[in-house]
């Protein structure tokens, strides 16, 4: 039985042995391919960096966005409010510039949350507004919060509520998809909004709606308080990851202006392994000189993005 055991183990060895040279002369007798280098073969992932309109120093836009230019930032987001009546004036201004409108910041009225139908349809009315104007600007969406803290009456935070809430921006996303553009979920902070605090957890509600016209985003600012890790919170985002703010950590200020704490190399990466080619963009305020503070923050960014 031993006998029979080891003359078993010699036959396998051999037999092995003979697949291992044997696979060694098939390898050496199949042409060679090149070997690509995939580091080089990957396309590289630029940061493109935004304003919102107070960012810059100037006085009026045109000065404003002479000041970016010669910075290089290439996105320029606007406020929503009244966004109907400076289509044309915004248009004109980024003539010829290379200067594009990433996402358009709120302006809507009413929420969509409400409890009262009236306040529902006003924000789904101005939503539409701007949506449309959003569109005839090339925008990339247009950012809303379902529901701030001060909005009350709200409705409960219930199943049913997050039901209501698709079907709502079906129809809002179905808008954006006529108009070219679409309408980004914004997670905030508890301290200003409960009902929709992380960056999953809007790319949840996205997958849900499946709707090519609604996306999500990410603010450094609002995950500093509500994400465990800046990377695992963008990578949860993945394909509906439509916008990014930025600002510094502890005070909201330009970045730098909170010194080490200001470190957003860990949600870099993460922008980079998604190959995210849309903005991040400034929505701060600032402690020190613009025309100081400003390019200072500039060039940390894209340092610690080339780090990433």
């Amino acid at each position: 039985m031993s006998q029979d055991r080891r003359d078993f183990i010699k036959t396998s060895l051999s037999g092995a042995a003979l697949v291992a040279i044997g696979g060694t002369a098939i390898a050496a007798c199949t042409p060679k391919t090149e070997k690509k280098d995939t580091a080089e073969a990957k396309p590289e992932v630029k940061l493109n960096l935004s304003f919102q309109e107070g960012i810059a120093p100037g006085e009026n836009l045109n000065e404003k966005l002479d000041y970016m230019e010669k910075l290089g930032i290439v996105g320029f987001e606007p406020w929503g409010g009244g966004l109907a009546g400076r289509v044309d004036e915004i248009k004109k201004a980024l003539s010829g510039r290379n200067i594009k409108v990433s996402a358009i910041c709120a302006g809507f009225k009413g929420f969509i949350l409400s409890t009262d139908p009236a306040i529902r349809k006003e924000c789904m009315d101005t939503m539409k507004e701007i949506i449309a104007a959003a569109g005839e600007l090339g925008s990339t969406g247009v950012i809303i919060v379902p529901a701030f803290n001060n909005q009350v009456p709200v409705l409960p935070h219930t199943m049913e509520t997050r039901n209501f809430l698709c079907e709502q921006f079906t129809e809002m996303g179905n808008y954006a998809i006529q108009h070219g553009t679409t309408v980004i979920f914004e997670p905030l902070n508890r301290s200003e909004a409960f009902y929709l605090r992380q960056v999953g957890d809007a790319a949840s509600i996205c997958r849900d709606i499946n709707n090519a016209g609604i996306r999500c985003m990410g603010d450094f600012w609002h995950m500093t308080a509500e994400e465990t890790n800046d990377m695992a919170a963008f990578l949860s985002a993945g394909e509906y990851l439509q916008h990014v703010h930025v600002a510094s950590r502890k005070r909201r200020s330009m970045p730098g202006e909170d010194g080490d704490a200001d470190n957003y190399i860990n949600g870099f990466k993460a922008l980079k392994m998604l190959g995210y080619d849309k903005y991040v963009s400034y929505e701060c305020g600032c402690q020190g000189d613009r025309n100081i503070v400003v390019p200072d923050s500039v060039k940390l960014l894209r340092e610690q993005w080339e780090k990433a």
